[in-house]
């Protein structure tokens, strides 16, 4: 084996390995500690949509001004929303505070190949659906459009006009 189709074997060995390769990325979302329940359930179906994509999620409640006597609350908060997707993921870091701010990281349980392949299979399963409701829509139409030609009525011929030009052809 000659030296320059080793390289290019190796080469093309990395390229498939780096092809499927992927890379966790960490999303984070921001909350306060006095939310409401509508902004809750958005922020929380945000975190169970990247918990499903397998990202991690990075979890910041900011306190300001008094609220940060009350750590309580955001800590709270946090375990309600760690509870909330427990389902979907774990907490990967508990909760600590530093300064203004509170985090958490929760992590999928599983991995990000794992949850792209269920995506695919997903969307290929929706595209065929789809597409079966397509067939059977035109197969209704065209079902409907061939009723309609039977049912109609034969046409009357035409009648040259008088307004016409007599040198006119009809």
């Amino acid at each position: 084996m000659d030296y320059g189709k080793f390289k290019y074997e190796a080469a093309q060995k990395a390229r498939e390995s780096r092809r499927n390769q992927t890379n966790t990325i960490i999303k984070e979302m921001k909350l306060r500690p006095k939310i409401d329940g509508h902004d809750y359930e958005t922020k929380k179906g945000h975190v169970v949509r990247f918990l499903k994509a397998g990202d991690k999620v990075k979890i910041t409640i900011m306190f300001r001004g008094r609220e940060q006597h009350r750590p309580e609350l955001g800590y709270r908060l946090l375990q309600r929303l760690a509870a909330d997707v427990e389902d979907l993921g774990f907490i990967e870091s508990n909760a600590r505070q530093d300064g203004r701010n509170m985090t958490m990281v929760l992590a999928p349980h599983k991995k990000k190949s794992e949850a792209q392949a269920e995506v695919k299979a997903e969307k290929a399963k929706h595209h065929a659906a789809r597409a079966a409701e397509r067939e059977a829509e035109a197969q209704a139409e065209k079902a409907h459009r061939e009723q309609q030609q039977k049912q109609a009525t034969a046409k009357k011929p035409r009648r040259r006009s008088e307004n016409l030009d007599p040198d006119m052809e009809a």
